[in-house]
């Protein structure tokens, strides 16, 4: 067993952060626990076997809006098997649970914006459409325009057929 002490940098307070690390603890059988910093980082205590603890580290740099991790720095020592689970350590509860509305707010706010592009999308689309549908149109009567010119073609093959013929 070994302890691996994370400090883990970049948008990761105020996002959901400790709670997909505790996610992804409890699938590998990680102990320890997980904690924000004062200066915006967080902070791990894991203990694992070694391969269980190098898929946690590389699992935990999770890039997906709106956790961003930059970097993970990781000091490898001995387990001191103090843990028996993998838990969050939380602050004062009135700033964990002003968190998680600026945590929705943001997500909230986020969703708004993606439905504004997909809405101004949509519309370009349709126009887009309507362009494509005017130009199918326009095709259509050049084809009917080439059918009703073509119509006399093989009368012209069968003379031209008759031409050659003659010349050889």
């Amino acid at each position: 067993m070994q302890r691996a002490n994370i400090i883990v940098k970049g948008e990761v307070q105020r996002v959901g952060y400790r709670d997909a690390v505790e996610n992804i603890a409890r699938k590998l059988n990680i102990k320890g626990c997980v904690e924000n910093l004062i200066h915006y980082d967080v902070k791990i205590l894991a203990e694992a076997e070694e391969e269980s603890l190098k898929r946690f580290i590389e699992t935990i740099k999770i890039k997906k809006y709106p956790i961003d991790v930059e970097s993970v720095e990781v000091n490898y020592k001995e387990a001191t098997n103090e843990f028996e689970y993998f838990k969050i350590n939380r602050g004062d509860p009135q700033e964990e649970l002003a968190e998680r509305f600026d945590v929705s707010g943001n997500l909230l706010y986020r969703t708004v914006e993606l439905g504004e592009k997909s809405v101004a999308l949509g519309e370009k689309s349709v126009s887009l459409g309507e362009k494509m549908l005017g130009k199918q149109d326009i095709t259509i009567d050049i084809l009917r325009d080439i059918k009703q010119d073509t119509k006399y073609i093989p009368d012209v093959l069968t003379k031209i057929n008759d031409l050659k013929e003659r010349s050889t």
